[in-house]
């Protein structure tokens, strides 16, 4: 995703997460109390445009890589910034005030299985959102990209 500057950026269409980006932007990505948020930029799989969402994130264990859950919810279907990354692993991630390019890319069985306890206990709900729904929540390791 490089250039992006000369390309503009489409905030997700849910009021919430509009509402949420712009108070991220207006802070400085000051996090939420007790919640850890990003944004993340993807291009669009079919209409090739750059979509930004606004996340909630844990670490791994070494520091490395930001997991993301891709809950959507607990809805059937997954969020549409999953499968815009599973197309175009090549991402944007800002975490406070800073924006870099990172890589996206699916976690494992067994790094989900050591994850998602961590992924809980920063957000609970997490446990509602995969009994609400048959299908496995993904969960997405990003890290930065390595430059030169």
């Amino acid at each position: 995703m490089t250039g992006m500057t000369a390309e503009s950026v489409t905030d997700s269409p849910n009021p919430w997460v509009a509402g949420h980006i712009r108070s991220f932007e207006a802070t400085a990505g000051r996090p939420r109390p007790g919640i850890s948020d990003l944004l993340l930029t993807t291009r669009g799989r079919r209409s090739g445009l750059l979509r930004r969402t606004a996340l909630a994130y844990v670490r791994d264990g070494d520091g490395v890589a930001y997991v993301l859950t891709a809950s959507n919810a607990g809805s059937d279907r997954h969020p549409a910034w999953y499968l815009n990354l599973t197309a175009d692993p090549a991402v944007t991630l800002q975490v406070g005030a800073e924006s870099f390019p990172a890589t996206a890319r699916r976690a494992t069985a067994a790094e989900a299985d050591r994850l998602w306890p961590v992924v809980v206990a920063a957000m609970p709900s997490y446990v509602a959102y995969r009994e609400a729904t048959a299908r496995e929540i993904p969960l997405v390791l990003v890290t930065r990209t390595r430059t030169g």
